[in-house]
């Protein structure tokens, strides 16, 4: 065969191969994507991951699966996200926990600002300072004037320690100056619980899950721990509000993947989460949740984590927290 033919033939196969391979980075997602939540099924994290795998699935054409991966503080999901292949079809749903963990427990086997690319945020829920009925607190000044006739022996319930109202309590004890006594539970629903019971003084929680209880008033809203006040409980003043200049906590959930995806594979899934947060329905979702819409870009949210890991840091070495 003459050897031109052999070149034009062997250029027409490159050409092919090419094509083929342009043909299947483009089809990103060709098959279902692994959606890797860190906690059981029915809490704020899950069900947020619930809603938002639905409607990015619709944007991206493919279905996105849920897998509870619950553990060590949520830290057994995001490993398994971190030694997944980095090829867009395992992603984490995770909250403020994806910050906190690396710091709070031993021998962790990830580091999130190394291992995880943040996508994009989800939704955020205000923090609350709550006191129980028989708690003569109504706002900080009381707190404070409480906590000297106790000894600071103030006893406030959070949903476990290390967890995301854990570092907002030790936040409160170092910005506010006042001496307060950590009660970890097993979750926030047994502190929320024994709250209303008055076996524990306070609880630093989400706003979502007190709100009712608030406006029922069978517990006491003595300060939002966001920067703004949530207009859920737009009566009840912000801790900055009250006389700690800056103080500004949320818990967040958000959308990650493994290091090492590939730009363009980003890209679409910003794309479709942007797609699925501009959904009235899914707006809906968060708003009857008590939670709201993240409004920030890719390099926004990125920004975010960082600054929120830096501060889950600093605040876990100082309040010396580890979780054996």
């Amino acid at each position: 065969m003459p050897a031109f033919p052999l070149r034009a033939l062997a250029g027409a196969c490159l050409l092919t191969l090419l094509c083929h391979a342009a043909g299947a980075a483009e089809a990103y997602p060709a098959h279902p994507v692994q959606v890797v939540v860190p906690f059981p099924p029915g809490g704020n994290i899950d069900v947020s991951a619930r809603v938002i795998s639905q409607a990015m699935g619709q944007a991206l054409g493919q279905p996105l699966v849920i897998d509870n991966r619950a553990g060590a503080g949520g830290t057994i999901g995001a490993t398994t996200v971190v030694k997944s292949k980095p090829d867009g079809y395992t992603l984490l749903v995770a909250g403020s926990t994806v910050s906190i963990a690396p710091y709070v427990y031993k021998n962790v086997p990830y580091d999130p600002t190394r291992d995880l690319i943040p996508i994009g945020g989800i939704q955020t829920v205000p923090m609350v300072l709550t006191a129980a009925p028989k708690t003569p607190v109504t706002n900080l000044a009381d707190l404070r004037a409480y906590s000297r006739t106790k000894g600071g022996h103030v006893s406030v319930g959070t949903s476990g320690a290390g967890s995301a109202p854990h570092l907002a309590l030790e936040q409160i004890v170092h910005d506010a100056h006042v001496a307060l006594e950590h009660v970890p539970y097993k979750g926030g629903a047994p502190a929320l619980t024994d709250l209303l019971g008055s076996q524990i003084d306070m609880m630093v929680d989400q706003l979502n899950t007190s709100l009712q209880y608030i406006r029922d008033g069978r517990i006491k809203a003595v300060a939002q721990l966001g920067r703004e006040r949530s207009p859920l409980i737009a009566n009840v003043p912000t801790l900055a509000e009250q006389g700690v200049p800056g103080f500004d906590v949320v818990t967040y959930v958000g959308v990650f993947a493994p290091a090492g995806v590939a730009p363009d594979v980003q890209a679409r899934l910003v794309g479709a989460l942007a797609a699925a947060l501009a959904k009235p329905e899914v707006k809906k979702q968060f708003s009857d949740m008590g939670a709201a819409v993240f409004q920030m870009n890719q390099a926004q949210f990125k920004a975010f984590v960082a600054a929120d890991i830096a501060k889950s840091k600093a605040i876990a070495a100082s309040a010396h927290i580890i979780v054996e």
